[in-house]
């Protein structure tokens, strides 16, 4: 069962490692929707729930004792005699276990400091563990059909079906254990690697920030950031480093073990190198990745360098403390959005798109998808969750009425929008490798960006809202790219030996000063920011996706912008498509190939771009 589908891996957490909703505390946003979760259960203690996880048990135990050691049996004489309705049978039991997972960690998302809450996850957790136990031999076996076999009845009706399905589970096979280790992995996911997600988390959300005698979580703090008081943002930022110098031991730790768990994974499953096992979930070659990484650190000193040497300039300087990368321009005043003006804003500008995407976004307004305000213990950052196909994808912001709220909550209605377009291709196929589940949220963003952008007539303001965007693409690409190297040193490190809170805010140091360039001043405490991005934590590696989806996006909205002819049914096409076809497939109608470096050109090329739009407006002002 794919990982996708599972509560505890929500698509996104921009909020902490791209993108930083600005704080609008006191300010009157207006009304803002709460989740409504009574479409996928009534309560936890509700009678559907404790059925439901009975059912599941029993599902899969009856699934095992029927169909294990005879799905050879299905496929002889090059026919299909049973295996399309054992498959069918199969995503039923994936929809079943994806609904009450998602229920689960939907829940515990809205307030992870509750005990009722997170002991409910916990135990719903365990209890799907347990039961999935017994569906393991299913992707196993089917690995061990011959090939031949079943390449001669796969792309036949009925089964032609589940093809893509059946072709990415034989990507698996190479790295496949026997039955009792696969089953030993599985069991153990709950004490070992889900435990220390679920301290991490519940860390991060207890923690709290003294900024100026004023104690507050950590969204807020991390809001303060972009504060227009340069005071305010240097008490936030000290606060951080403070807090998280307190607690580095124990976030090190949890480094530590889940950076050693994988590589036991690794290598027992025969990984070559530390990421492939997320090129792999991703369906993306290494060689690609490869090409991103070294096209974007090449671009480092025409992107981050660049800017922030201009920025440091408008702020009366040839540095910038490391608290002000993010500050609004000096002497620009910043627009204040109610949650019903940043609903009309994202509606407009993707109904002027396509009136489908529009439509299909304003379900998640009208009938409860989204969950909005700031609230203590609430899960910090913004995601896009998909559920189950029978359901909806689920929204979850902090919403604090600054612009790049407004784009957080275009790029999850992004995600949200494909999530539900994808979802006709059925529980198996619906998930779209984490490279592409960008692309839609990142277009979003881009549509939204730009109507924003026309209405702007003065010049102060449209600077201020290019040099927002530049910052934003800077934090997606260069910032995502610094994390992805971040992550493979201290994966590389760890594997000659446990590493101390010290050295990993060393490496930590290396990957910043280099991306982000000479006009940075770095400050005590800076050093332990790594502790708290939880795409570290949650799954490695997962943060190069942000780059790809971001360049893809701009090479993507460049080719619209230049011949949006039949641009709009490809591009729904394209998200229509979920999980069922390799990258290669979906860009080869816009003529784009991500093997060719030139794609990648291209998308840096629009940043470019933007801060050569900013400079000019600098030199005519």
């Amino acid at each position: 069962m794919r990982e996708q589908v599972r509560a505890g891996h929500f698509i996104d957490r921009v909020a902490f490692a791209a993108k930083t909703a600005q704080a609008g505390a006191g300010e009157d946003l207006g009304a803002m929707p709460e989740w409504d979760l009574s479409d996928l259960y009534p309560a936890p203690d509700s009678p559907e729930v404790k059925k439901d996880l009975a059912r599941a048990a029993e599902w899969a135990k009856s699934f095992e004792d029927n169909h294990k050691g005879k799905l050879a049996g299905l496929i002889k004489g090059g026919e299909d005699t049973g295996l399309y309705d054992v498959i069918a049978e199969y995503e039923k039991l994936d929809e079943l276990f994806g609904r009450l997972w998602s229920y689960a960690g939907l829940l515990h998302a809205t307030d992870v400091s509750d005990t009722a809450k997170s002991k409910f996850y916990g135990d719903v957790s365990e209890k799907l563990t347990a039961a999935g136990v017994h569906l393991l031999f299913f992707t196993l076996e089917l690995n061990r059909l011959p090939d031949n076999a079943l390449d001669a009845v796969m792309s036949k009706p009925p089964l032609d079906h589940y093809k893509p399905w059946l072709e990415d589970v034989r990507m698996e096979k190479p790295y496949q254990l026997d039955d009792e280790l696969e089953r030993l992995f599985h069991e153990k996911s709950v004490t070992g690697r889900g435990a220390w997600n679920r301290l991490f988390d519940e860390t991060i959300s207890g923690l709290t920030f003294n900024v100026d005698g004023a104690e507050m979580p950590i969204e807020p703090t991390l809001n303060k950031l972009q504060d227009s008081d340069g005071k305010v943002r240097k008490a936030a930022a000290l606060a951080l480093g403070e807090t998280f110098a307190k607690h580095t031991r124990t976030f090190a730790l949890v480094t530590n073990t889940l950076a050693k768990d994988k590589e036991i994974s690794d290598r027992w499953r025969g990984f070559e190198d530390i990421a492939d096992s997320r090129h792999l979930a991703n369906r993306v070659e290494r060689e690609v990745v490869d090409a991103l990484v070294k096209s974007v650190e090449d671009a480092y000193p025409r992107l981050s360098h660049r800017y922030y040497k201009i920025k440091a300039k408008w702020f009366g300087g040839d540095q910038l403390d490391y608290w002000d990368r993010n500050a609004p321009l000096p002497d620009v005043p910043q627009r204040h959005f109610r949650w019903s003006e940043a609903q009309d804003t994202v509606l407009d500008a993707y109904g002027a798109f396509s009136p489908l995407m529009a439509d299909v976004a304003k379900k998640f307004f009208d009938n409860g998808w989204i969950d909005a305000p700031t609230r203590s213990g609430k899960s910090p950052g913004a995601f896009a969750h998909p559920t189950v196909p029978s359901a909806h994808p689920y929204v979850l912001l902090n919403f604090q009425g600054k612009a790049r709220d407004v784009m957080t909550l275009a790029h999850e209605l992004g995600h949200g929008v494909h999530q539900v377009l994808a979802g006709r291709q059925g529980a198996l196929m619906a998930p779209t490798p984490l490279t592409l589940a960008e692309t839609a949220s990142v277009f979003g963003e881009m549509l939204t960006f730009k109507s924003l952008l026309a209405e702007a007539r003065e010049p102060r303001e449209r600077k201020a809202m290019l040099a927002a965007k530049i910052e934003d693409m800077l934090n997606t690409v260069v910032r995502q790219i610094a994390f992805y190297q971040f992550e493979r040193k201290v994966h590389t490190e760890r594997k000659e030996g446990e590493l101390t809170a010290e050295k990993l805010g060393e490496l930590w140091m290396s990957v910043q000063g280099n991306s982000l360039g000479p006009a940075i001043r770095f400050g005590e405490g800076y050093e332990t920011f790594w502790c708290y991005i939880p795409h570290f934590i949650h799954s490695p590696f997962y943060v190069y996706a942000y780059a790809f989806g971001d360049c893809l996006v701009n090479s993507l909205y460049a080719i619209y912008e230049k011949a949006s002819d039949g641009f709009v049914e490809k591009y729904f096409d394209m998200l229509k498509a979920g999980g069922t076809k390799h990258h290669s497939e979906l860009l080869a109608p816009f003529g784009l190939d991500a093997r060719d470096p030139a794609f990648w050109s291209m998308g840096l090329k629009v940043v470019e771009n933007l801060i050569g739009e900013l400079e000019a407006i600098e030199a005519s002002a």
